[in-house]
């Protein structure tokens, strides 16, 4: 797969730079912009393909997700240090992420915006906390999932699954349906994301003739920058760590080794999930408090996710000289604490949750392509990261609770 996707960033990066040559050689502006064109339809069915699954597939996992949510409530006290603890993390991401984006300025002087995306882009600055808050209510489903509203979306899936959760029976036949739609659609976004490379190569084929071999300058900017951005989270992580835990924690940390290096090298936090879910227990993270965590904090708690989201919206943003005012900031960072908690565990959810911001601001969620090409480089990182975060939070719930002991003994070999 690696090879795979290896070949299609040459390969397109070789058709790209082929086409800016022969623009300059042989081709007048209309046949560059034709070639383009082309190159940019593969990029554009897979954002319609994307579109097409957001409503269904954020309805049915957040309805299905909230709706088992009285497991938490059954275990009371852990439930709420652990949401409470994910909350606190994904907003330091979601901050650390503005903050550096905003420092670093690796979209700067792109100047991608053509003049039809400046005449059709609403000016950011009309969006108020009120305006928010109001358009947060949808007047219908119907209508929100028409229009694709992923926040009004959202709001009635709470709804909904917090009525479930209360009911005696928990609606067995409702609960049944959302998950089995939430499987299905589930299935669909892997069968979509099949032609990830596909757009990729478009995206990148497109950019790169459009804008020469210097776009990958900018690329270079964009990866250091997030990669740095990680590193300052992992930093932060770690320092949490020895507040709550002690030295301790670098023992925990040694035994999510493997785990993040396996989500790492396959770009999946969840490929992970079952040597974290044995690992810990062997270091003294209570096996219960490990069992109850991890997959709650796959749900809520992916850190590396959080800090991209922010960090590719703005770097957008950039790349098309768009600036957002510290309000819209503020509103962009709850947005995304509340969207990206309704599609965890998603394949490329990221991209989703991305698309959804740009279109609630009134951006083109077609200016998401900028970022096609190296989403996958990007995805390692934040898939270990989001490890490291579970890890973390993991054992600083297992040492509020007292449940931080000696490590498991290891089991005799038959």
């Amino acid at each position: 797969m690696k090879n795979k996707f290896a070949l299609f960033i040459i390969a397109a990066m070789v058709l790209g730079v082929a086409t800016g040559w022969a623009s300059n050689q042989y081709l007048d502006a209309a046949q560059l912009e034709q070639a383009i064109s082309i190159y940019g339809l593969l990029t554009k069915v897979f954002l319609l393909l994307i579109k097409m699954i957001i409503a269904p597939l954020v309805l049915f996992t957040l309805v299905a997700g909230i709706g088992h949510m009285e497991d938490a409530a059954a275990v009371g006290r852990i439930g709420g240090k652990a949401l409470g603890w994910f909350i606190a993390a994904s907003i330091v991401s979601l901050l650390l992420g503005i903050v550096m984006v905003e420092w670093l300025q690796p979209g700067a002087g792109m100047n991608l915006q053509t003049a039809a995306d400046a005449i059709n882009a609403p000016n950011t600055s009309n969006f108020t906390l009120e305006s928010f808050i109001t358009h947060m209510i949808p007047s219908s489903i119907i209508d929100a999932m028409a229009k694709n509203e992923i926040l009004q979306i959202v709001v009635f899936s709470v709804f909904v699954g917090t009525a479930i959760a209360m009911l005696d029976d928990k609606s067995p036949d409702i609960m049944r349906l959302a998950e089995q739609g939430a499987s299905i659609m589930l299935k669909v976004t892997e069968l979509v994301m099949k032609f990830a490379p596909f757009a990729i190569f478009g995206s990148l084929a497109a950019t790169v003739a459009k804008q020469g071999l210097p776009i990958l300058v900018t690329y270079a900017k964009f990866i250091g920058g997030f990669y740095s951005a990680l590193g300052v989270l992992w930093i932060v992580l770690i320092l949490a760590g020895l507040i709550f835990v002690g030295g301790r924690i670098f023992k925990i940390l040694a035994a999510s080794r493997e785990p993040a290096l396996l989500a790492f090298s396959t770009a999946s936090s969840e490929a992970a999930y079952p040597k974290l879910l044995d690992g810990l227990p062997k270091v003294g993270v209570s096996r219960k408090i490990v069992s109850f965590v991890l997959p709650l904090g796959y749900s809520f708690n992916l850190d590396g996710s959080m800090i991209y989201c922010t960090f590719a919206t703005l770097f957008i943003a950039q790349a098309h000289g768009v600036d957002f005012t510290t309000g819209q900031l503020v509103m962009m960072l709850f947005l995304l604490l509340v969207t990206s908690k309704g599609i965890a565990g998603v394949p490329r959810a990221s991209l989703v949750v991305i698309m959804a911001t740009l279109s609630y601001f009134g951006l083109p969620d077609a200016w998401i392509a900028i970022v096609l090409g190296v989403d996958h480089l990007l995805d390692m990182g934040r898939s270990a990261t989001n490890v490291v975060g579970n890890t973390v939070a993991s054992a600083v719930v297992a040492k509020w609770e007292g449940q931080l002991g000696d490590p498991e003994p290891e089991k005799a070999q038959v």
